[in-house]
């Protein structure tokens, strides 16, 4: 085959559409080699094929064309970290993505910008909530990030959208795969002013694991993470916990004491790992502090 020497971005969309999101050893071997080498190492089968011989496999098969056609007709572009448009705050992740397709407004992915995380099966109080704080980070020139599912993220969506601000959603699927079905139209109102941002190909879908590894990726792009109501075991935690990694401010909303949806978030500040606030003035007083 061909070796794609010539092109970083276009070898990047090569591992990109052959590895999955998120895995820790291809990371430290891009990281170790560079995206160069272990692009060549692979299509020429170096690596140990009983492990990796699948990937070899589709490294062998890519085709660039068809792929950067089917991203095209999705609606979405391929960006990289050497493009001027990339999120550079997710380079501080652990495991950086390779590259990420993005469908909408490119201009807006290092803009100062809140996730507001929570249950899909929240109370009107959570969706109450997860609304004024969207909007209320809205009024002040703030961005929302969340990751299109039902419930909390879908109510932090809307209230950005209501309040005539921009909002970006990071989905574990392909951008062509509208997951949740009923938020399609929801998607297609974000990609007027906003985004719709995805870490694997067109037409892959959604799968349990994809959503944690896509957690990452909300709080590498925001500046500061609010969970609104969440389980005691939510994968919101999760994203909460990413971002405390990542050095970022970490908030939650308290709910009564007897609601299991707020059992998380009072978990949180009860660890310590996040800071109460009650207020649109209130978060944004810690923001600014932190």
């Amino acid at each position: 085959m061909r070796l794609l020497t010539d092109d970083v971005k276009i070898q990047r969309l090569a591992l990109f559409s052959a590895i999955e999101a998120g895995n820790t050893y291809w990371a430290r071997q891009v990281n170790e080699f560079g995206i160069a080498m272990v692009y060549e190492h692979l299509a020429l089968g170096v690596y140990d094929a009983t492990k990796y011989g699948a990937i070899t496999q589709s490294i062998s098969a890519f085709n660039a064309d068809e792929s950067l056609a089917a991203i095209a007709q999705s609606g979405g572009v391929f960006i990289a970290p050497e493009d001027l448009s990339w999120p550079t705050r997710v380079n501080q992740l652990a495991i950086p993505p390779l590259g990420l397709i993005v469908k909408g407004d490119l201009s807006i992915l290092n803009n100062p910008s809140l996730a507001i995380v929570g249950t899909r099966n929240p109370t009107p109080y959570g969706v109450r909530l997860a609304g004024d704080f969207a909007a209320g980070f809205v009024d002040r020139e703030w961005d929302i990030i969340s990751g299109g599912a039902y419930g909390i993220d879908t109510a932090a969506h809307r209230g950005a959208l209501v309040a005539e601000g921009r909002t970006i959603a990071v989905i574990a699927s392909g951008i062509d795969v509208q997951y949740p079905a009923g938020n399609a139209r929801l998607f297609d109102e974000i990609c007027e002013n906003g985004a719709i941002i995805s870490e694997v190909m067109p037409g892959v879908t959604a799968m349990p694991h994809r959503f944690l590894i896509r957690n990452r990726l909300i709080a590498a792009l925001s500046l500061s993470t609010l969970v609104v109501e969440a389980a005691f075991r939510s994968g919101s935690l999760r994203t909460a916990r990413d971002a405390a990694e990542l050095l970022r401010p970490v908030m939650a909303i308290p709910g009564p004491i007897s609601s299991p949806s707020s059992e998380g978030c009072h978990r949180l500040i009860g660890e310590r790992a996040a800071e109460l606030v009650t207020s649109v003035a209130d978060a944004m007083e810690l923001i600014s502090a932190l």
